[in-house]
This record gives structure tokens, C-alpha cells and sequence, in this order.
């Protein structure tokens, strides 16, 4: 004991200043740890999941159609393929302009250059950008009408993302199943390629539409193995959309889609222009007009009626009295209510997130088109059509045009969500 005092007395600072270190080194790795989601539950639960999945049989595995035992050799051709790919592009990628966020988002542009690269390769070759055109698609539609004719057969599909990332999907046919294999690679902070993930699953239904649309479901867990769905389906245009029908979308239709109004997903005409949701409507065809986003923090008191009215009245026949009567407006102040797209103001549903797609075009001889629009929607039900409707549009002579009506065929509105108005009057 008197040795114990002996050595406080002489090396107390030291011991003070190592017992500090100590407790710093404690709760620095604890908050490591915290940070990282990693706790000894966590692992003993970790060790428990990959025991669980390493006590299932094949025969057990195969039946799930997910998370399939992959050869050594396909894996490793996989991530050599994926290298190359992006090895071809890697300049285009390196001096690109990623703009100032954190996330890397490419232009249009840039991922066409890319594209352009990669389909020499002989591949079929898409992008994420929307009305993409499928470069080589030959090859991909031939794999799908071997497929439909019980041929033993193959394809791979190169997928590029605004991100500068390549997905490399391996459709294999053995003559009644289709099987995806599936390379995610990406770019590390030194814009070295990494492979991120790959993964092989079974296709759980396909089809291979007139149109030309790919559609399919893979296999996913289901509950009670968990607890939110998982959604399998994608839908991929095989079939390239004519340059005309393109542009068409792109000028009339995509800027308006499906979520946030309901120019496109209800029934009317000049007659009815009072049930259509101005308030709803007024950023999207700010947007067109234009061509920036409109600001939420400009206008946390309503947007003034001049504004509002004279960017409505350039894409719908109406006038400034029945703007006013017909939207939700403040008399005293002179502004139109209006509030950003939210949960509590809008039906969420997979409708919403679907693509309009221009597939007709109709002369009228007032001068007038009508454009046949058919919602694509990829999530959940990977429909190349969840519905079908004419949108009638007045184009003048120099290039401005309004919206005269829209009708959805074939009751198809009954296959849809009623629609929620974003401001009422009561609010």
C-alpha cells in the first residue's frame, strides 16, 4: 500500500493525464460504434442471419428465387465486364461537371456521351433518363422472342444512372425460367471503379408487350420474412419510341405527369374548366414557362394574382374572373393560396409515380391535335399502360399552345385514385 502512495504522489499528473486518454479513447469508440449501427447485438444478430442463410438448403434457396448461389467464375466475368465498361467511359466521367452537391448527378448530355462509348462495345445500352432510346436493342429483342419461343438464351443489358454508375444485367433463359444476374458498379473518391453489389434471382413472371416494353417481377422476400414490401418490377422499353412521339412527351406531357394536378389524370374540357386544381397546376407550368423550379420561399404568403393569373391563362383558356372564382384565392390580400407537395395533401400511390408516354397523334380540323398518352408506371404492377387518355392542345403559329381537355378511355379513371385537391377553401 505505501508503495501504491508512493508512486501517486510521484507520477500522479501522469496518471491523471493517462486516465484521461483513456476515457477518451472509451467514448470515441463508442460513438464509432453508434455511428456505425454496430452494437454486440448487432453482431451476434449479424452471425444469427448469415447462420440462418448458410442452414438453407439449395433445393430451399432455389424455390425463394432470391439471393441464388452465384458460380466464382460468372462473378468474377461480371465485375470484369463491369470494369472495362466504365474504364471506356472513365474520361467522359472524370471531366464532366458533377455540380457542387455531394450526390454526383450527370446531365443528359453527359450520359449520352457515355452511352455512345459504351454501345460500341455491341451491347444493348440505356440510360435513366426518361424516353431513353435503347442502343443495339436488336440483340435485346431478339433475346425476347427466343425466349418466347422456349429457346435456350442469353443477353446482357448495360444500364448507366445520372450517378456515372453501370449496372450490368445478364437475362438467362434456360428454356422455361429467366434469371437475372445483376453487377452494380460505381466510382470511389479517387473515381476509381468499385463494384458495389452483385446479386442472382429468378424472374417470378415476364412478358414481352406488342409495344415493345419488357416488363417483369423478380423474385423478393415476402412477409413474413418482412415486414415492408419489397418491390420487384421494372419495366424496360426494348422497342425505341419514334423521335416525333419523343419530342412530343418531352414538350407536353412529361412536365406535368401524374402527381401534383390533375391536367392528365381527369376528364375535361372548355365546359368544365372549373374542376381542374389551378393551385395545384401553377408550378408545373411555372416550370414550363420558365424553365427553373419555382421557390417555395418566394412566396410564404400566397403568390400574387398577377403572377399567378398570367402564368395560368398562358396554358389554359381561361380568364383572370374565373381564375379567381375557380381557385382558392384571397380577395383582401390579392394572392393565390398555395403550399409544396406533401403527404397531407396528396394521394400516395404508385399511380402518381408513372410516366406519361405520347403513342398517338391526331390532326383535328380545327386546328387543334390530340395526343393519345398512355401512363407507364413501373412500380408495383409494371404496367406499360395503367391508363389510356387524349389530351387535346391548341399550338399557335409561334410555338406557345394550351391545354384544351383530356379524356381517359375506356373508364380507365375507375383504375386510379380519386384525386386530391392540394389547397381547398376550407384550409
Amino acid at each position: 500500500m505505501e508503495d501504491l502512495k508512493w508512486l501517486f504522489k510521484k507520477y500522479g499528473i501522469l496518471f491523471a493525464v493517462l486516465l484521461i486518454v483513456i476515457i477518451l479513447i472509451c467514448v470515441m469508440y463508442n460513438r464509432h460504434e453508434e455511428q456505425n449501427g454496430v452494437s454486440e447485438a448487432d453482431s451476434c444478430e449479424t452471425d444469427i442471419e448469415k447462420t440462418e442463410n448458410d442452414e438453407l438448403s439449395e433445393e430451399e434457396r432455389w424455390e425463394k428465387g432470391y439471393d441464388l448461389p452465384i458460380e466464382e467464375e460468372k462473378k468474377e466475368e461480371a465485375e470484369t465486364n463491369c470494369f472495362v465498361i466504365m474504364d471506356s467511359f472513365s474520361d467522359i466521367y472524370i471531366h464532366a461537371d458533377k455540380g457542387d452537391a455531394s450526390n454526383v448527378v450527370l446531365s443528359d448530355e453527359t450520359l449520352e456521351q457515355m452511352q455512345d462509348v459504351v454501345s460500341k462495345s455491341g451491347y444493348p445500352v440505356i440510360t435513366s433518363e426518361e424516353y431513353c432510346t435503347m442502343s443495339n436493342y436488336e440483340k435485346m429483342d431478339q433475346f425476347l422472342k427466343d425466349c418466347m419461343n422456349g429457346k435456350d438464351t442469353s443477353v446482357i443489358l448495360y444500364s448507366l444512372s445520372n450517378s456515372g454508375g453501370v449496372s450490368r444485367k445478364e437475362y438467362i433463359f434456360d428454356g422455361s425460367e429467366m434469371y437475372l444476374l445483376t453487377a452494380g458498379a460505381g466510382w470511389n473518391d479517387s473515381c476509381d471503379p468499385v463494384v458495389s453489389y452483385i446479386s442472382y434471382t429468378r424472374i417470378d413472371e415476364w412478358k414481352y408487350t406488342e409495344k415493345g416494353w419488357f416488363c417483369y417481377k423478380l423474385c423478393v422476400p415476402e412477409p413474413p420474412e418482412v415486414t415492408e414490401i419489397v418491390d420487384g418490377s421494372e419495366l424496360i422499353r426494348v422497342i425505341p419510341l419514334s423521335e416525333e412521339y419523343k419530342d412530343l412527351s418531352e414538350k407536353y406531357v412529361y412536365p406535368l405527369c401524374y402527381q401534383g394536378n390533375n391536367i392528365l389524370c381527369s376528364n375535361w374540357d372548355t365546359t368544365t374548366l372549373s374542376t381542374l386544381d389551378y393551385n395545384g397546376a401553377y408550378e408545373y407550368f411555372y416550370r414550363m414557362k420558365y424553365g427553373e423550379r419555382l421557390d417555395p420561399g418566394n412566396y410564404t404568403n400566397g403568390i400574387p394574382a398577377t403572377e399567378f393569373e398570367s402564368v395560368i391563362m398562358e396554358y389554359l383558356p381561361v380568364t383572370a374572373e374565373e381564375i379567381r372564382e375557380w381557385a382558392v384565392y384571397d380577395e383582401e390580400t390579392q394572392t393565390y393560396a398555395w403550399a409544396s407537395l406533401g403527404c397531407g395533401n396528396y394521394n400516395l400511390s404508385y399511380f402518381g409515380t408513372s410516366v406519361p408516354e405520347v403513342t398517338g397523334l391526331r390532326q383535328n380540323g380545327d386546328g387543334t391535335i390530340t395526343l393519345t398518352v398512355e401512363a407507364v408506371c413501373e412500380m408495383v404492377v409494371a404496367n406499360e399502360a395503367v391508363i389510356t387518355h387524349e389530351l387535346t392542345i391548341r399550338i399557335g403559329e409561334d410555338g406557345d399552345f394550351q391545354y384544351l381537355g383530356n379524356e381517359i378511355l375506356d373508364d380507365g379513371i375507375q383504375n386510379i385514385p380519386e384525386y386530391h385537391y392540394r389547397i381547398s377553401s376550407d384550409d
